[in-house]
């Protein structure tokens, strides 16, 4: 009997053990993942109040305790990108082993269904009608350790933490489920600078940006502040924040080198005069929460698609995708960002789920490659409009980031239309002169104005020699 009590006390103690708070760490850290170079190091996590807890990092040793609430940090200086693996240990009361860390450069992946389209091809989405699947033979190659992934799973509202299975290396099972735009941005950046990749991917499909932002950011908007009065949490119908609470929030600060975004249809379906405002809240509230003001964010500008054929509550028009595509252009305005455009890579209008993907990421690439990295000789964009001169019946366009020169891919550019001054356009013929295009149409013969891919159905065949289509645009 008295063995039994003896017996029972050693398990009773054993079990109020097992309950206390051990140290602890955001999912964020794990084995296997990768640290961002050249800035600081900033771990954190939680404890018992006042436990102390100790990090070692590449034989270097931090020491904290942690304060009433639990909560601790230490900061490593920057370090070097290298495939050389470490441990990472943070020792409490327990200790953690982190495994197999590599340092290198680090980017979240966000938007909806077309940055989270999958590696493996689910039910609606479809194969490429030209060339190989290369996200198919992509999950045919043995595993890579130089890329290293990690998924957030989708989960709404005020969360302490995201939920994940962790960081996971480059393999045909952890790369299914992975954003495919997301990976072959990340294979393309490895490829260019021979350092690890860390992907962070964090994407919702049908998810306006409203969720993507906090409340407190559009709460302290001049724009949008008195629609969150009164407890209002919803801008337009939806709710601000809740996908940011659960899926970034719980992220920062684990140092990254910047963004990329693939988000806008389920704005377009209302029309959202305001996307702009929106793109940048959403932007400068990412950058202030990575303390962080220059951190890149790049983006896709929607692909082409029959939303005047949708039954959504807006009735669109065909020109309602490149005025959309307009605000798309001018949030390259906010410093620090720029747009891959894809006009060209749909096969099928009715899809709103093109493939080709792994283009659309490397076009990503192109950006940060070029602005952020110092390869200075990569072309990173197509031709954008400039200006315009109006030569008699005709008017000449200039264009920025013509690269080697400028291309029509095809017999003649498609899709340019002039107006004169009653402004009714009409399809004009055009060719390439130089690094200049010349517009006209026998019908006008006082033109003041042109516009280019102005239709939701425009897939034009104007390009710079790099590939990269140009940007549709209206010259007033």
């Amino acid at each position: 009997m008295f063995m039994k009590k003896i017996l029972l006390f050693i398990l009773l103690a054993a079990l109020a053990l097992s309950t206390q708070a051990k140290v602890k760490l955001p999912h964020v850290f794990g084995s296997n993942m990768v640290l961002q170079q050249d800035k600081p190091v900033v771990i954190w996590g939680h404890a018992d109040p006042q436990e102390s807890v100790e990090v070692k990092l590449k034989g270097l040793t931090r020491k904290t305790v942690a304060d009433q609430k639990g909560a601790w940090k230490v900061t490593f200086k920057a370090q070097k990108a290298s495939f050389d693996a470490f441990t990472i240990e943070v020792k409490g009361d327990n200790t953690l082993l982190l495994e197999n860390v590599v340092v290198g450069e680090v980017w979240l992946c966000s938007g909806q269904s077309n940055m989270e389209y999958t590696m493996q091809l689910r039910k609606g989405y479809k194969k490429p009608a030209v060339g190989v699947d290369q996200a198919e033979e992509e999950l045919r190659q043995p595993e890579n350790p130089k890329i290293r992934l990690f998924l957030v799973a989708k989960t709404k509202g005020s969360q302490e933490d995201v939920e994940t299975n962790g960081w996971e290396i480059a393999s045909p099972s952890s790369l299914a489920p992975f954003s495919a735009p997301g990976y072959f941005f990340g294979k393309t950046l490895q490829q260019q600078l021979n350092v690890p990749v860390g992907l962070i991917s964090s994407s919702w499909g049908g998810s306006r940006i409203e969720p993507w932002t906090p409340l407190d950011a559009y709460q302290n908007s001049s724009l949008f502040k008195l629609e969150t009065q009164n407890g209002e949490t919803k801008i337009e119908n939806a709710v601000a924040g809740e996908m940011y609470e659960a899926m970034i929030r719980p992220l920062a600060p684990f140092a990254m080198k910047g963004f990329i975004w693939y988000q806008g249809e389920s704005n377009l379906m209302f029309e959202d005069a305001r996307y702009y405002a929106k793109q940048k809240l959403l932007i400068d509230t990412w950058r202030r929460v990575w303390q962080d003001k220059n951190m890149p964010f790049y983006y896709v500008q929607i692909a082409p698609y029959y939303y005047s054929k949708r039954k959504d509550k807006t009735q669109h028009n065909v020109e309602a995708l490149p005025w959309f595509w307009e605000i798309q252009t001018k949030c390259m305005d906010i410093k620090h960002s720029g747009m891959a455009v894809v006009t060209d890579l749909v096969d099928d209008l009715s899809d709103i789920h093109p493939s080709y993907k792994w283009e659309v990421g490397r076009r990503l690439a192109l950006w940060p490659l070029a602005l952020d990295y110092g390869q200075r000789n990569t072309v990173f964009s197509g031709p954008q409009y400039k200006s315009k001169k109006i030569v008699e019946s005709s008017i000449i366009l200039n264009f920025k980031y013509a690269g080697s020169g400028l291309q029509c891919k095809g017999d003649q550019l498609t899709w340019f239309e002039i107006a004169g001054s009653d402004g009714k356009f009409v399809p004009a013929e055009a060719k390439i002169d130089g690094d200049q295009v010349v517009v006209w149409a026998a019908s006008v013969k006082s033109p003041k104005q042109v516009r280019f891919g102005w239709n939701e159905t425009a897939r034009p065949n104007f390009f710079n020699k790099e590939g990269l289509p140009a940007l549709p645009f209206r010259t007033e």
